[in-house]
């Protein structure tokens, strides 16, 4: 097995539904995004996929969340814009544009140095 690992951030806003607290108001963080992703076959030249390709994608699926207010987002109309939440998204939208032999092993997503949430995705069974 193959850990590949790269981590890329973005800027955005959100304020928690059905909380008590502080962050129940409008605020802002810079988030910071690490992805892995694992696999078991390596290509011909070596690798399970591009340090850059992983970048790449991950970038995508983190443009449509910078620099805007994530409860306007569709994705979380319905669910609020935790750090949970936002892992949690960010591996579907990895997963969907990874090779399928390439599974997304954990998404850690901080919104502060000291405050991070990290998301495991349930084992693909090959089914899917």
């Amino acid at each position: 097995m193959y850990i590949l690992e790269v981590e890329s951030d973005f800027s955005a806003a959100h304020q928690l539904r059905e909380y008590q607290g502080k962050c129940e108001n409008l605020h802002g963080h810079n988030w910071r995004v690490r992805v892995a992703v694992s696999g078991e076959n390596l290509d011909r030249s070596g690798m399970l996929l591009d340090f850059g390709e992983l970048k790449r994608i991950l970038n995508e699926c983190t443009a449509p969340l910078d620099h805007v207010f994530l409860n306007d987002l569709e994705t979380f109309g319905k669910i609020n814009p935790t750090s949970e939440n936002i892992a949690c998204y960010l591996s579907l939208e990895l997963q969907r544009r990874l090779p399928e032999d390439i599974c997304v092993t954990s998404v850690t997503v901080w919104e502060s140095d000291k405050c991070r949430a990290t998301y495991y995705p349930p084992k693909r069974t090959g089914n899917e």
